[in-house]
């Protein structure tokens, strides 16, 4: 009887056991297949040309923010706008940015992605066109303004290419995504400064224009498509942006760490360009276009830090690149004169800068993507905006601390933003990088489950 009565338990637990097996395929089976099933799920490899196409349009659609810089003082006088008010060229354009941030970027979570951007595209084709046709000063703040709204297409394709990586290689993905985009940005001004001084300042808009409308043309007809399904309406959307920048702390910290990186990135290439045109250096408009180049390397730092974000290294590759900031501010604070050593100190300085600036980037919105897919257009929207401003902020303590107190004074600042983010970066306890490391380990395992 007591045999009986062990055999019929141990039958039962086997029972049990193997019903239990049975129950997680049918489960990993069933996500599998929902997984297959909704438009919201691309996740696979992307094909290599698509994944470089998605970086390129990132980088040409980005330089449109940047092109007006070194031409400020031609526009200017062109348009008949005072020299007290020359700083609205670049402004304008700079809020209209941030507003697409906030009001459009969200957008990407509730409507379809490819027409979105296409959309988008076609409205900065328009804006585009208008600036470079411009003769009053009116018409072309609004035109710069557009310019600025239009261009957030780059940071809807960014979360897009998120959208069609697999969870393992996401960090990569979205590094080789942002080399393209940070090419855009390092190469707008010395392209934009070398084009007008071949054809005039309106050259770069034309140019600009026809490579816009190409390209929509071409994502329209190439990108799958991704409709997200939500049940949101727009104002439910932006009221949820609060609660996800209160309730996420990964959000926060890593968008006040890329702010002062940013802050102290803006004031350097506000303030190099000065040093270097001044009688110490002597350098001309085309030297300067030429020493920005040097800035090109830092794009190779994003696909890098995208593999190690992969890889579960997140937490020390980003206080390596915050120092990397904060020694690219050190280095080159007793430079004065114009000797052979004074710019090699700057070209380091400025390789050292691009470098911790694009990793930190990466490895940031890897972690940001990482919290969940319904959300990722509204969070990087957010983490973009704050970031951003932190630029603007920059730039205009630059141009304030030089004038003031020279070169040395705007570095001593440059240096102290990424300094007190190593500070802030000290604080972040086991528990903040385990949370960091928690959506990306559920996520892993559901993944395994369905391809048992």
């Amino acid at each position: 009887m007591k045999m009986n009565s062990r055999d019929n338990q141990q039958s039962e637990r086997k029972h049990l056991h193997e019903k239990e097996q049975a129950g997680e395929r049918r489960s990993g089976q069933e996500l599998a297949k929902a997984r297959r099933s909704t438009k919201d799920n691309l996740q696979g490899e992307i094909p290599g040309w698509l994944l470089i196409f998605l970086a390129a349009a990132c980088g040409i659609i980005v330089a449109n923010l940047y092109y007006a810089q070194p031409l400020v003082e031609p526009i200017r006088q062109a348009i008949g706008l005072s020299a007290g008010s020359a700083g609205l060229i670049v402004t304008l354009t700079q809020i209209g940015y941030a507003a697409g941030l906030l009001l459009l970027v969200p957008l990407g979570d509730i409507l379809e992605n490819r027409k979105l951007v296409g959309v988008l595209l076609l409205f900065t084709v328009l804006a585009l066109a208008l600036s470079a046709a411009a003769n009053s000063a009116p018409l072309f703040l609004l035109a710069a303004l557009l310019i600025g709204l239009g261009s957030v297409a780059a940071q809807i394709l960014v979360p897009y290419a998120s959208h069609l990586a697999s969870e393992e290689s996401r960090g990569q993905v979205v590094g080789n995504v942002m080399s393209g985009l940070l090419l855009g940005i390092m190469l707008a001004r010395p392209i934009s400064s070398l084009l007008a001084g071949w054809l005039g300042w309106r050259s770069i808009f034309y140019v600009s224009a026809a490579l816009i409308l190409a390209l929509a043309l071409v994502l329209l007809r190439v990108l799958p498509r991704r409709h997200p399904e939500s049940g949101m309406t727009y104002p439910q959307l932006l009221v949820s942006m609060r609660r996800l920048l209160t309730s996420t702390p990964i959000l926060r910290r890593r968008a006040v760490y890329h702010a002062l990186l940013f802050a102290s990135f803006s004031l350097f290439w506000t303030t190099a360009p000065l040093l270097l045109g001044s009688p110490a250096f002597g350098f001309t408009q085309t030297g300067i276009a030429v020493f920005a180049l040097v800035g090109v390397a830092g794009a190779a730092a994003a696909p890098i830090a995208g593999r190690l974000a992969d890889r579960g290294r997140s937490y020390g590759a980003t206080g390596l690149a915050l120092a990397l900031v904060a020694a690219s501010a050190l280095l080159p604070m007793f430079v004065h004169t114009g000797s052979v050593l004074a710019v090699a100190l700057m070209v380091i300085a400025a390789i050292l800068l691009d470098l911790g600036v694009s990793a930190n980037l990466v490895l940031s919105q890897r972690a940001i993507f990482s919290l969940g897919a319904e959300a990722r257009s509204r969070l990087n929207g957010l983490f973009m905006a704050i970031f951003f401003v932190g630029g603007a902020a920059g730039s205009a303590i630059g141009g304030w601390a030089y004038s003031a107190g020279g070169w040395r004074l705007a570095m001593m600042i440059g240096a102290a933003l990424p300094l007190l983010a190593l500070v802030y970066y000290a604080t972040e306890g086991r528990a903040e990088r385990r949370l960091e490391r928690t959506s990306e380990v559920r996520i892993s395992e559901m993944r395994s489950r369905a391809k048992r």
